[in-house]
């Protein structure tokens, strides 16, 4: 990978409940198409040898197995809904990988909050003669703009219906899952990207997530070079969404990877 190169692998591209849904037998839930199996949403920056996890869905362990992912060295997140946060424990494995290396998690106050009542075990300095198996953790507080290994991140606003959220933006690529809303002052931080990652759930609107016309339109109006749709749920197959929208706005799927050569912004 070039040292200026930004690689984004996709984790999960699914909804709160996935696809397939327990319970449902669609088209979709038993489709065929590797394509249609969406696990909860995730995604992997990677750059000059770092890999940078932006939340820790409840299938990080399977998708970090998939996808040969073998090191972190640091978690981002975005809110702290269920489905963003419950496979945080999974971290243990990397920090027994490389002992005495804590891994950075990067949140806002309202989600640290969060994680502190689900996982505080996580956060504490560990004991060198105890034999717990717990992931070892440093809290870190995003109130601006922030480095990674190096590398600057920028928090961009987001609402996913009436909760703030955090999408981010490394170089010319942007993250931007569970929104519902782009508010104004956000829309300059979203300019001259090469890739755009966005929410979009279904063709029917919904109060918390933009609906697929939603999500064109934002993707037109913002008009990165190339725009992938996250968060999906069972209602879009793959290849007839993909067939009905423009060649640079497509559905992302599990395993996708896209790059940017360009982190100059």
């Amino acid at each position: 990978m070039s040292g200026d190169r930004i690689e984004l692998l996709f984790l999960g591209t699914g909804t709160s409940a996935g696809v397939p849904m327990i319970g449902c037998h669609c088209e979709i839930c038993e489709s065929s198409d590797p394509h249609d199996k969406r696990t909860r949403p995730s995604v992997m920056f990677q750059y000059g040898g770092v890999n940078v996890l932006v939340d820790t869905s409840p299938e990080l362990r399977l998708q970090c197995v998939s996808n040969r992912i073998d090191h972190i060295e640091a978690v981002v997140y975005t809110h702290a809904h269920a489905d963003h946060v419950m496979g945080l424990d999974d971290l243990r494995r990397f920090n027994a990988a490389r002992p005495g290396h804590p891994i950075d998690v990067w949140a806002d106050e309202r989600t640290h909050r969060a994680l502190e009542r689900c996982f505080g075990y996580a956060f504490v300095e560990p004991d060198p003669a105890s034999k717990l198996f717990r992931p070892h953790l440093n809290r870190r507080f995003i109130e601006g703009a922030f480095e990674v290994a190096g590398r600057g991140w920028t928090p961009i606003p987001l609402l996913h219906g009436d909760m703030p959220v955090l999408g981010f933006r490394v170089g010319r690529v942007a993250y931007c899952t569970d929104v519902s809303k782009i508010p104004d002052e956000s829309y300059p931080l979203l300019e001259n990207l090469d890739v755009l990652v966005l929410d979009a759930l279904q063709k029917k609107r919904h109060t918390t997530h933009f609906s697929l016309e939603e999500a064109v339109n934002q993707a037109v109006r913002i008009g990165a070079r190339e725009t992938w749709f996250t968060h999906i749920a069972h209602g879009l197959s793959h290849a007839a969404t993909n067939a009905e929208l423009p060649g640079n706005i497509q559905l992302a799927h599990d395993g996708l990877v896209v790059y940017s050569e360009s982190t100059r912004d």
